[in-house]
């Protein structure tokens, strides 16, 4: 009876440490790596294309985002300055609007804009964590809040999402009609919103809430160590009717059905950050921006002004092939 109870015992213990990992994913094939010049205070948080041209934010500066030009190696930031008018009164309690206000004065960028997307018309949005709101800069410059729906925070809140500092919303993607987005909230829970433009206003169709989800992984960049670290969100990107979703800790990017939220399929990226040289002083990844078409995929890297192990201090950007059969194969 002892003997098969222990017996038992090894068999629980083995498959809660099996589902403990995630399972093999197939590799993306990294093709490229671009320091980027010219971003005055690093922090590379937002990336997409609007045109035909890169687009790039930093969540350390509240009036300018930047367009890339390509290089074939260092590519170089150039400014698009704009005026954002005071942002709009927010729904998050008292403290925890102090707690952020307090942190992002010490290390500047008061929006703290951590994505960005556009649209077809040429608009570009940028989303701001701090205030959990939607900056609008149209082609011409000029800036403008959006407003969202009224139940958009209480939601979220309920689902137990956007209830710590500094893990608020953090990725942002649209539509190119521009009449659908959808919000990634970070961590502690992580979770998907959707919104839809319905008549001129931004409305919570069915409720805001796609998705919300708790849980923690242990860090694929110290395969060694028992310590586990919440999953999280980085950034979103749409592409070809889906939504897919870069998951910074775990170093993979997913396939979601654009209305529910459920995962259809991943690809890592793991082998790319602990090839030799890459690795940052850190567990829980650097990357938290994303694009993606269709011959592949392009990360952004935020290393918050550290170097890592090849002593790379600039902002960077990843270039990867698209997977055997695209990004749609099942």
């Amino acid at each position: 009876m002892r003997l098969s109870l222990a017996l038992a015992g090894l068999l629980l213990a083995g498959t809660a440490a099996a589902g403990d990992q995630p399972a093999a994913l197939a590799e993306l094939e990294l093709l490229a790596e671009h320091p980027v010049a010219g971003m005055t205070a690093g922090n590379l948080s937002g990336l997409t294309r609007c045109g035909g041209e890169w687009l790039a934010l930093s969540d350390r500066e509240d009036d300018r985002l930047y367009r890339l030009q390509p290089g074939d190696g260092v590519w170089q930031a150039e400014a698009e300055t704009f005026d954002a008018p005071p942002v709009p009164p927010s729904a998050l309690p008292w403290g925890l609007r102090m707690r952020t206000w307090a942190a992002n004065l010490v290390r500047g960028g008061k929006l703290d804009f951590e994505s960005i997307s556009c649209d077809a018309k040429g608009n570009r949005y940028l989303l701001s964590e701090a205030h959990v709101a939607l900056l609008q800069v149209g082609p011409s410059g000029m800036a403008e809040w959006l407003a969202l729906p009224d139940g958009l925070i209480r939601q979220a809140r309920a689902s137990g999402m956007l209830l710590r500092h500094n893990a608020l919303l953090e990725g942002l993607a649209i539509e190119p009609g521009g009449t659908r987005l959808w919000l990634a909230a970070e961590r502690e829970r992580r979770g998907l919103l959707v919104l839809h433009l319905e008549k001129g206003r931004w409305r919570c169709t069915g409720g805001c809430i796609l998705m919300s989800e708790a849980g923690q992984r242990r860090s694929p960049l110290t395969p060694q160590s028992d310590a586990h670290y919440p999953r999280s969100f980085g950034d979103l990107a749409y592409f070809d009717g889906k939504l897919f979703s870069l998951e910074r800790l775990e170093h993979r990017i997913c396939r979601r059905d654009p209305t529910t939220g459920a995962e259809e399929k991943c690809w890592s990226f793991v082998a790319a950050a602990l090839a030799e040289g890459r690795a940052y002083p850190e567990p829980y990844g650097v990357a938290e921006a994303l694009w993606l078409d269709q011959e592949g995929a392009w990360l952004g890297l935020d290393n918050n002004d550290l170097a890592r192990a090849d002593g790379e201090r600039r902002p960077l950007l990843w270039q990867f092939k698209a997977p055997a059969g695209g990004w749609s194969a099942p």
